[in-house]
């Protein structure tokens, strides 16, 4: 292999562009946004988590989550689940239909998947985490397909063995880990602390990536040299703001603040991303999903709260498209590029909480519940 470009990550036989990753994220992280991202300076994404259960595998959710036509290499999906058989099987059914790195979910601390000891629970179980790990690796190597590893930095704080947990994966094979700075217990509150992650990359030998609180160039900066990480991975942060991407980019390189983008710009990635959310959901769902997504980009703009919920009450794509088309349009009458509030990073940083990712998802499982309903 010919020497990689300054800035990029090798993760197996893949050549990242660069070290700023889309975390996974239920309901939000689907193909659309994945596109959207690394269209917008993402060097990575990996998918929303797909179920291990074989029975689920023919739903229409799972389906669209196993669907990645016309998105970028490497493409990464994230399984979730407790038996280590059905995991591998699991990797083995995504590789089968597209997916090139498989990524396993120790870091999920929404109850719903706790309370059945999957993604983050799996942190009170090393034994079984492991055997997971193996077995995984076991399905993927033959494919060389790399198997990476997201978790948290414990279970709470009184746990926390992030350390231990990622040796024992590096030493079964996995190619890359991610942690979060919080522990389960946690969930999305308090601050994300760094120390945990730090420790993990002095332990290990593979690339290790820091994940938490990364809303701001500035903090992606302070992250990377705070834990040493040879990544950061962005989430909530990019929830409206997919250009967050460039943004930090710019500055790593410069250490200079790009400008915010030409509202003309953010519209035509915004309306653009709509026309291919519609394309994977369909008028209905497609509608009403996109309303999360909508909100993210507006809220932080004058007017936008008012605006959200305005565009909350329309019922089709075309209104929708038509409605953001205009306010965006008024919105440059005044400004040439998007005109955040002042109080943007503090109301990003309060805002994106559990709440928004757990409602999304939630959403998306009640439309796609209706579909089933509607064509049992």
């Amino acid at each position: 292999m010919s020497t990689p470009p300054p800035g990029s990550l090798v993760l197996g036989p893949y050549v990242l562009p660069n070290r700023l990753f889309v975390a996974p994220m239920a309901g939000v992280t689907d193909r659309p946004f994945r596109v959207l991202c690394k269209k917008l300076g993402a060097g990575y994404a990996v998918s929303e988590m797909v179920t291990s259960r074989k029975d689920l595998w023919n739903s229409l959710k799972t389906s669209r989550r196993a669907n990645h036509e016309g998105e970028s290499a490497p493409i990464s999906v994230q399984i979730a689940g407790t038996d280590a058989s059905m995991m591998a099987e699991a990797a083995a059914y995504n590789v089968d239909r597209g997916a090139q790195i498989i990524d396993i979910n120790m870091g999920c601390p929404a109850k719903k998947v706790c309370n059945k000891w999957a993604g983050s629970a799996l942190m009170q179980d090393e034994a079984l985490a492991l055997e997971i790990v193996e077995a995984v690796v076991a399905a993927c190597a033959p494919r060389g397909v790399p198997v990476t590893l997201k978790m948290r930095t414990g279970w709470c704080q009184a746990e926390k063995n992030a350390v231990a947990l990622a040796r024992a994966a590096e030493s079964a094979g996995v190619a890359m880990v991610t942690v979060h700075g919080r522990t389960r217990e946690q969930g999305y509150s308090g601050r994300a602390e760094y120390d945990t992650i730090a420790a993990v990359k002095a332990a290990l030998r593979i690339p290790v990536v820091a994940n938490g609180d990364i809303d701001t160039p500035h903090k992606a900066r302070e992250v990377l040299a705070a834990t040493g990480a040879d990544a950061i991975m962005i989430g909530r942060a990019a929830q409206g703001r997919p250009w967050i991407f460039a943004e930090i980019a710019h500055f790593l390189a410069t250490g200079e603040e790009l400008p915010a983008p030409r509202i003309a710009d953010a519209k035509g990635w915004l309306i653009e991303h709509l026309h291919d959310h519609y394309a994977l959901y369909g008028e209905l769902t497609g509608m009403r999903s996109a309303r999360k997504h909508i909100g993210w980009a507006v809220r932080a703009l004058p007017g936008g709260e008012d605006f959200r919920r305005r565009m909350n009450t329309l019922e089709t794509c075309d209104g929708q498209v038509r409605a953001l088309t205009d306010w965006l349009d008024a919105l440059a009458d005044d400004h040439d590029r998007l005109p955040y509030l002042p109080t943007a990073d503090d109301a990003i940083d309060g805002a994106l909480d559990d709440a928004d990712t757990d409602a999304a998802a939630a959403a998306n499982d009640e439309h796609q519940d209706q579909e089933r309903r509607l064509t049992a």
